[in-house]
């Protein structure tokens, strides 16, 4: 009776991956611990094949064995790779405080400009600025909230750079 591949791969896809691994053990007379379904069914159909129409001509197996190089096989482990040594403990030696730009007066001071008539008052915190009951995180946030567009907060409020 002729092997009739196609039906089997069919009937195999029905099957649990359990059973799949009883045909392994029957097909291939060893166990498997294999959970994948596709590879499970293409192996047990490829020997199935290979019981029912022979395995390849001792040629064919010669010839592989010449096109097989095995002096590129390692023959020793790869070198241990060393651990990354884990941060020292740090020790917290004082309160971390954002730096301030130099250009900046210290917080709590109001900075001024008169724009388009209106005079806007901006206050510089410790970890930003407050304008017009809102906080922001950079001084050119609050020049845009001021003029609708882009543009450097320092430029804006005419503040020079710091003597170096």
């Amino acid at each position: 009776m002729a092997l009739n591949v196609t039906r089997e791969v069919r009937k195999m896809e029905k099957c649990s991956v359990r059973d799949l691994r009883k045909q392994y053990a029957e097909v291939f007379g060893e166990t498997t611990n294999a959970s994948n379904k596709d590879w499970l069914i293409k192996r047990i159909a490829w020997r199935m094949q290979s019981n029912k129409e022979g395995d390849i001509s001792k040629r064919a197996r010669q010839r592989a064995l010449e096109i097989a190089c095995d002096s590129d096989v390692r023959m020793s482990p790869p070198p241990e790779i060393p651990k990354p040594k884990p941060p020292p403990d740090r020790k917290l030696t004082e309160e971390f405080r954002p730096s301030i730009d130099k250009r900046l007066p210290p917080p709590g001071n109001l900075i001024t400009r008169k724009y388009k008539g209106q005079l806007h008052i901006c206050k510089v915190r410790q970890d930003g600025f407050e304008y017009d009951g809102e906080f922001y995180k950079s001084l050119t946030a609050v020049a845009k909230a001021i003029t609708g567009q882009h543009c450097s907060g320092y430029a804006f409020f005419n503040i020079q750079k710091a003597d170096s």
